[in-house]
């Protein structure tokens, strides 16, 4: 049977999942602050409390340790659980739980118990929500083994991801960059399941990778069409999850451009590109024809304010410029390709 394709945000991809996940079974439910809320977490969670009722889509009390503790005890009697927090940080006040309970079950009971919980966290930039409330805290959960992390770019990734990470006996961290929410992709209308494990090759290219995720990915589109502008054939991958990482495709791609060049979603310092970069010097340090290079926020507190924004997260100017030093073109077509990027 061919797909029904729809152009949705992936707002709406991610809240077509959810409807379909909890109609295909009946251990699955949705709990959390704000899920029943008129905003609806982002649009995220749009009329799903009036379809399903609120023994299906259960609005919670401030009180993340304890929900967070009720989800881990359902999960592990049959249940799954869908969780969400508003913003990442709100997961910190449940962190003992997430990564001493849930990360640790399958471990601690020989593989007799595991705890199928997927944990939905809002991430990222915007002006005005200040250091406590615009956090990328992906490298963070990547740490802990038990532990999936994924973060989709693309309404598509976030729909099939989602139903994966619903489906998967491990517990699952879903991370989702706010500025994404907004952004349109075709859909299929059946259910259908992404990988947890496979990073997305955007484009093939023979002079630098980019590797990036979430956001930044699509930041990084932006560059590679620039640079291809300047006839510079640049390779760009999704990384989509970060735990387990998987680098085979990277370093196919590293082998055969000699650059690597990752964009963190959040600080550079112990980040996701420091990992990705050390697992390849360790396999192969001989695939570099010059020294990779990882941006990220800068390393302090993230600013309220757009004036000193601009000078905090890594933009599609700052990834050109780290590209063009990598590349060493004629002054020329470093011009061609910031004036494509201007224009875009």
């Amino acid at each position: 049977m061919s797909e029904v394709q729809r152009d949705l945000t992936f707002a709406e991809a991610i809240c077509d999942a959810t409807r379909q996940a909890l109609e295909a079974d009946p251990t699955v439910y949705v709990m959390g602050e704000g899920v029943s809320d008129p905003k609806a977490i982002f649009e995220t969670t749009r009329g799903l409390y009036k379809k399903f009722g609120p023994n299906r889509v259960i609005e919670m009390p401030i009180a993340e340790n304890g929900l967070t503790g009720v989800a881990i005890g359902s999960a592990l009697s049959g249940m799954r659980p869908l969780m969400v927090h508003q913003r990442v940080e709100f997961a910190l006040y449940a962190f003992e739980q997430i990564v001493n309970s849930a990360a640790k079950m399958l471990y601690s009971t020989a593989g007799k118990a595991s705890a199928p919980l997927t944990i939905r966290l809002i991430i990222g930039r915007g002006w005005g929500q200040g250091p406590c409330h615009a956090q990328s805290l992906e490298s963070v959960f990547g740490h802990f083994p038990g532990l999936r992390v994924v973060m989709p770019t693309t309404p598509h990734d976030a729909k099939g991801m989602l139903l994966s990470a619903i489906r998967c006996d491990d517990p699952v961290i879903f991370l989702e960059h706010r500025w994404l929410h907004s952004t349109h992709g075709p859909v299929p209308e059946e259910a259908y399941y992404v990988p947890l494990d496979k990073p997305k090759i955007v484009k093939h290219g023979s002079d630098i990778t980019m590797v990036a995720s979430s956001l930044m990915s699509l930041e990084a589109l932006a560059v590679q069409q620039a640079l291809a502008v300047a006839g510079v054939s640049a390779a760009l991958i999704d990384l989509r999850s970060i735990r387990p990482l998987n680098i085979d495709e990277i370093s196919k791609s590293v082998k055969a451009t000699g650059r690597l060049l990752h964009i963190d979603s959040g600080w550079s310092n112990f980040g996701v590109g420091s990992e990705v970069i050390s697992r390849l010097i360790e396999r192969d340090l001989g695939i570099f024809k010059v020294r990779p290079r990882r941006l990220g926020m800068a390393d302090y507190p993230s600013p309220a304010t757009r004036a000193l924004a601009r000078d905090y997260y890594p933009f599609p100017e700052d990834i050109l410029e780290a590209a063009l030093a990598m590349l060493g073109l004629p002054e020329d077509r470093e011009n061609v390709a910031r004036a494509a990027l201007s224009e875009s």
